[in-house]
């Protein structure tokens, strides 16, 4: 079945996992030091997207729709120190955390209707719109992953990408 003509969930889903493996490929063509490197002014580098797309797939799916706390789940208090890096963190173990995140989140989801509701600081909020959410968020964050991975590739010498 195509997503073109699909029901809504099965698009929404589709769409999510979509970005979820643009965010993933980030990491494919970068070596370690490329991963950590910091090419702009914040905090932001390759591994740290990584990193802080697996931040909010448990603060959504984990904490908000599971029901886990946030203390149990070990996250950071806020959205920008799940940028930062810790000294093992590695392409691997960042991938590793990201796709079991992932895999975690779809498992909690499909165990909720599109309609379901949870409270959040600006009021209930559907699950539906926890997938619109999540879709544009990855979708950002994979284009800011692409720029960055493109500054390493246009460093490199000719023919070794």
């Amino acid at each position: 079945m195509s997503l073109h003509t699909a029901d809504e969930r099965t698009v929404l889903e589709g769409l999510l996992d979509a970005q979820r493996t643009e965010i993933a490929l980030l990491l494919d063509e970068l070596d370690d030091a490329e991963a950590r490197t910091r090419l702009v002014s914040s905090m932001t580098t390759v591994l740290g997207l990584v990193k802080h797309a697996t931040f909010v797939e448990k603060v959504w799916f984990h904490s908000r729709v599971a029901g886990v706390p946030r203390e149990d789940l070990r996250l950071p208090r806020t959205p920008a120190e799940s940028f930062e890096l810790a000294e093992d963190d590695t392409i691997e173990s960042v991938r590793a955390d990201y796709d079991d995140a992932c895999d975690r989140s779809r498992v909690v989801a499909a165990q909720h209707d599109l309609d379901e509701t949870w409270p959040w600081h600006d009021g209930p909020v559907s699950l539906r719109y926890l997938y619109g959410h999540m879709i544009a968020e990855l979708a950002r964050h994979a284009g800011h992953g692409d720029i960055l991975v493109e500054q390493f590739i246009a460093r490199r010498p000719v023919g070794t990408d």
